[in-house]
């Protein structure tokens, strides 16, 4: 990467006079979008972007971005202040040139003064991340501001670009040019861009992209990762342009570092002795060892040591198993990796996968860059069948793994080497949460009574590690807050206490005792919520007709639920909840059960959902399906008055 001297020069001299060049990019403003009060073409919208421009030139390891926008309403004036983040290291990123102004509807420009703030965000060895911040002056709705800045790197370095070309906001014109600086490695793109739009090359290698009335970012619930569906174009250096190749290399090289660092050693062995027995089957010995490394510090839910601590312990590099083992700490990858040095151990079949995190990201192998994949989990082989299992995962159960490792896309080993692949999904039976609340009713509709919220899978992950990160307090608080949205308004929740919350191999509980005034008086009926969690509860998709996103659920789920009423003397059922069943053949079922007596109502609601992720072309089906599910949610139950019967 690094240039002839003399060359380095003339680049040198190019780019300090560059700056003032570009100065002609600030464009004169029309009457017409001085004087707009709103764009047609985004409806609603409290900022326009008029123009983009992004140069990226590596002969002169630069790269620039100027900005027009309008401001539409007080919202959009948050756009005034400007944050550029940069690292400051070994390729001496520096945030220059930067130049800004604001034009009022009348015409009149207010230049930007003064110095950015230049402000630390965090520190990392020797590489400083820190941001530029400046406000560009006297934004009030209708100006129009304008900002410009360079990025400027070492001049023995050369950085390929990434064009964001879909913002939070519309963007009316946007134009992208790229100078490479050509070596023996292959220039690769990856893209995500509407049909019918491309890069282009030009005679003289440069590549650019034009592009007009690009909507905004959308904003849906239950999107997938926003950031992997937003149009971008993204250029890399690799050694080849076979994507084929490309992983199989990545991926024999990631396995062999995999087997390296889980080699079974003597000390590996020597563990063993104090966690499994000869006797134990082969499915004891995997759930051994995995509640052995499971109580192990994980590191990215505690905190790492830095390498001064590290040598004040007198703690060597972390190279292998073993010494995972002997400090009784490490990353989840660490901690991964040291149950699959535990299993070999042991005499059983396992396998590293690599996956992406579906919390973050969607994998794409055409994007030839192996830093897609962040997390490990292990692939044990027992009785002819593979069981996932994320051990590095704190507080996640035998045999289950994170939501955000299942469905996923990366990197396997395969007794023939390595592979793409992707995780198993879940059962919908593996997630579980059951609501049982006992309520006892008083003839003006107030109640009092205790709820039982059982949870398997992913919810009760969730919530354990919301212990690991607070204390059982902070927690208790954020979990009445959960429950406080399933339950009717007036009625007040508050947790008396959680059961096995530190045990991830058994279903978490909590008590919860409510009371409150959970009905409506009339002169001569009660009316009460039939379906008690789901009365106040949100219904996703009801509300939104199209969708321009697919729909990632996370995870398949049961919730089922079991509500008593306790009726006090003098009240009788006039109607309850119809029982009836919802389904989305294939995909989803809604079933509502009722039983009365004098004496009591017991309503009973399931709900199964076995898909994960929907495509835009299913979304009228599931639209319709949540709108019945909420409409049937409605259901009253419906108490009168009966008449006192006479004394003798």
């Amino acid at each position: 990467m690094r240039i002839h001297a003399l060359l380095r020069y003339v680049l040198l001299v190019l780019a300090v006079a560059l700056p003032a060049a570009l100065r002609a990019q600030f464009q004169d403003s029309s009457a017409a979008e001085r004087q707009m009060t709103a764009d047609p073409k985004a409806p609603g919208a409290s900022a326009v972007f008029l123009n983009i421009t992004q140069i990226a030139n590596n002969d002169l390891h630069f790269e620039s971005f100027y900005a027009r926008i309008k401001i539409l309403t007080e919202k959009g004036e948050d756009l005034s202040t400007v944050e550029l983040p940069y690292q400051k290291d070994e390729f001496q990123y520096q945030v220059a040139a930067i130049q800004g102004r604001t034009i009022h509807p009348d015409g009149t420009v207010v230049q930007l003064t003064g110095k950015p703030a230049d402000l630390l965000i965090s520190k990392q060895g020797n590489t400083q991340y820190a941001r530029k911040v400046f406000t560009l002056p006297s934004v009030t709705v209708g100006s129009i501001i304008e900002y410009y800045y360079q990025l400027r790197y070492s001049d023995d370095w050369y950085f390929p670009p990434t064009w964001r070309i879909q913002r939070d906001y519309f963007v009316h014109k946007a134009h992208y040019m790229f100078t490479p600086f050509y070596t023996n490695q292959v220039l690769s793109l990856w893209t995500v861009l509407p049909p019918g739009i491309s890069v282009n090359k030009d005679a003289l290698g440069r590549y650019t992209l034009d592009m007009v009335d690009i909507p905004p970012a959308p904003s849906e619930e239950w999107m997938p990762p926003i950031a992997s569906s937003l149009y971008r174009a993204e250029f890399y250096f690799r050694d080849s342009s076979n994507v084929d190749d490309f992983w199989q290399r990545v991926g024999n090289s990631w396995s062999k570092d995999v087997d390296q660092f889980a080699q079974p050693s003597s000390k590996i062995h020597a563990a063993l002795i104090g966690i499994i027995t000869a006797s134990d089957s082969d499915l004891d010995k995997a759930k051994k060892i995995y509640s052995a490394v499971q109580a192990l510090d994980n590191t990215d839910y505690s905190r790492e040591k830095s390498s001064a601590e590290r040598k004040d312990l007198k703690l060597k590099t972390v190279k292998h198993a073993e010494d995972v083992w002997a400090e009784k700490s490490g990353t989840s990858t660490e901690i991964a990796l040291l149950y699959l040095s535990m299993i070999r151990a042991a005499g059983l079949t396992g396998f590293a996968m690599r996956v992406v995190d579906r919390d973050q990201g969607l994998f794409a192998a055409g994007y030839m860059y192996s830093d897609q994949l962040d997390d490990t989990i292990v692939l044990l082989s027992l009785g002819g069948k593979e069981i996932a299992l994320d051990p590095g995962e704190k507080m996640c159960p035998f045999q289950t793994v994170s939501w955000k490792h299942s469905i996923a896309t990366g990197l396997r080993q395969t007794a023939n080497g390595s592979a793409l692949a992707t995780s198993a999904a879940q059962p919908y039976s593996a997630n579980t949460v059951q609501r049982i609340a006992e309520l006892n009713l008083d003839p003006q509709g107030g109640i009092n009574g205790n709820l039982r919220i059982i949870m398997t899978g992913q919810e009760a992950l969730y919530w354990r590690q919301k212990a690991l990160e607070n204390d059982e307090s902070e927690v208790k608080k954020q979990f009445e807050n959960w429950v406080s949205d399933m339950v009717p308004d007036g009625v007040t929740a508050q947790i008396d206490h959680f059961i096995a919350l530190s045990d991830p191999e058994s279903s978490l509980a909590a008590v919860v005792k409510v009371h409150g005034a959970a009905g409506t008086a009339t002169s001569k009926r009660l009316l009460l919520p039939g379906l008690f969690f789901e009365t106040h509860g949100s219904h996703p998709f009801v509300t939104q007709d199209k969708r321009l996103t697919p729909v990632d659920m996370h995870y398949a789920e049961l919730v089922s639920d079991d509500v008593t009423y306790e009726l006090p003397a003098g009240l009788a059922i006039e109607s309850a909840p119809v029982p009836g069943k919802i389904p989305w053949e294939g995909h989803a079922v809604m079933l509502i059960k009722s039983k009365t007596d004098p004496t009591e109502v017991n309503i009973t609601r399931t709900f199964a959902r076995s898909f994960t992720f929907a495509h835009t072309e299913d979304y009228q089906a599931l639209h319709d399906f949540y709108q019945k599910v909420a409409a049937a949610d409605q259901q009253q139950l419906v108490l009168t008055a009966t008449p006192a019967g006479k004394g003798n």
